[in-house]
This record gives C-alpha cells, sequence and structure tokens, in this order.
C-alpha cells in the first residue's frame, strides 16, 4: 500500500459509523458522463442549454425534447457498479457504514447491494404517471417511443428533482442526522460546487472528514484529509474487515 491508502485504511479500521456522501465522479469510473468536466453534459452542443433542458420549466414546455435528452444522456442501462460503489457496500454490509448519500440518480449504488441509500437528487429508476401516479423503472422509460406514456395514458415524469424544483425536505433531514453522528465523512466524486447538497457536509462535528476526488475542489480547506484520484481504486486496495 501507498502511504495514502494506509492512512485511508487506518481512518476506516478506526470507524465505526461512516458515511459515504457522493457526487458524479464515483459514476464516471462506471461509463457514466459527468456535468462540469471539459467533455461533461454541460460542455456538449444541444439545441438547448443542459441547464435548460433538466428545468422544470422545460419538461413541461417541451416534453417531447426532455425525453430525447433525457433518454439519451440521463438513463445508461449498459452501466455497472465499480470498485468505488462495491467497496461502499461492503462497508455496509460489514456494519461500518451507515449510510450512503447521493447526487448521483443512476442506482448503482443500490445495483452494488447498498440498502440505505438516501437520493437527494432523485433517481430515473422511478417515472411517476402524472395522472394515476403508477410507477415505471428506467428501462420502460428507455424503450419507450416518444413521450412514455402511463396505460392510462398520462405523462410518466422521471422522479428526480429538476432545476427549479426543491430537494425533497425529508430526505435533507435525515442525510443532515447522519452527517452530523458520523465518526468519519468520506466525500467522494464530487466538486462540491452544488447547492444545497454541497453544503450539507457543514454539518459534520467530527474530525475524520476525508475528500476523494481526481483534482482539488473548492472546499478542500474544510477537509481533514485529502486524497487524489481514481476513487474507484482507491477504493479497491482498502480492506475491509468485519
Amino acid at each position: 500500500m501507498t502511504t495514502n491508502i494506509q492512512l485511508l485504511q487506518k481512518l476506516i479500521d478506526q470507524s465505526d459509523n461512516i458515511v459515504f456522501f457522493g457526487g458524479a465522479g464515483v459514476s464516471v469510473e462506471s461509463g457514466l458522463a459527468d456535468f462540469r468536466s471539459e467533455n461533461g453534459i454541460y460542455n456538449q452542443k444541444y439545441d438547448y442549454p443542459a441547464e435548460e433542458m433538466l428545468s422544470h420549466h422545460f419538461f413541461y414546455r417541451h416534453t417531447d425534447y426532455f425525453y430525447q435528452f433525457h433518454k439519451d444522456k440521463m438513463i445508461n442501462l449498459q452501466a455497472k457498479p465499480n470498485a468505488a460503489h462495491k467497496k461502499i457496500a461492503l462497508l455496509e454490509r460489514q456494519g461500518k457504514l451507515c449510510a450512503v448519500i447521493t447526487q448521483n440518480i443512476d442506482g448503482l449504488h443500490q445495483l452494488a447491494g447498498s440498502k440505505n441509500v438516501l437520493e437527494l437528487h432523485g433517481t430515473v429508476n422511478r417515472n411517476i404517471c402524472m395522472r394515476c401516479k403508477k410507477c415505471y423503472d428506467a428501462t420502460y422509460v428507455k424503450n419507450s417511443e416518444g413521450i412514455p406514456l402511463c396505460q392510462c395514458g398520462g405523462t410518466l415524469k422521471p422522479d428526480v428533482v429538476l432545476y427549479g424544483e426543491s430537494l425533497d425536505s425529508g430526505v435533507i433531514s435525515k442525510a443532515l442526522s447522519y452527517i452530523e453522528n458520523a465518526d468519519m465523512l468520506i466525500v467522494g466524486g464530487t466538486s462540491l460546487t452544488v447547492y444545497p447538497a454541497a453544503g450539507m457536509i457543514d454539518a459534520y462535528n467530527g474530525e475524520k472528514l476525508v475528500l476523494i476526488n481526481k483534482t482539488p475542489t473548492q472546499r478542500d480547506n474544510l477537509a481533514d484529509y485529502a486524497f487524489y484520484g481514481s476513487i474507484g481504486e482507491i477504493f479497491s486496495q482498502i480492506n475491509i474487515h468485519p
């Protein structure tokens, strides 16, 4: 092990109430696009700015175009959990990690086996009929022609938080409670620029705030420990002891 991995291993070994707070970088290594990097979704060319297409008003005014973008860029049925997702799930199974708080909407943490996942921005895996409230999965939406419709004829809406919509207060409350009571907070794969989510780490009261990211973030000064590199590669080197 390198010195950095040895240090992270020691911190994890000494903790039994870990919370993981993750962003898009966690899923990039599973083949999903991030948002703000040079090749991210926000820097690609579309007929409308990506931020606009992911907004509440755009969904209602241009539902057909919204779904063209959503199916193409936001749903990846081939994506599989990577080493980070799998090791985080193992930490939970071994009783060392109590919650995953994610800004991602891809469901890969659950696919890896994580049970207590708080999805701040919702998930593409729940799509609700706006007429009868019946729920459909991402496969149904991805494979639908045009605007996905319910059996009742109603339009489906992804259960994701679009721009102009508020985060679920219940999810926020639970997430803050886990962060406040954690003995170790691992923040991974996020630039910590999206609020209010990024500000939630301020609720942490302990002395083991760990940041893991490929590049420095604007909030590295808050961290007790910072590790730079592939989050999947870093977690793959961690041994989980019962």
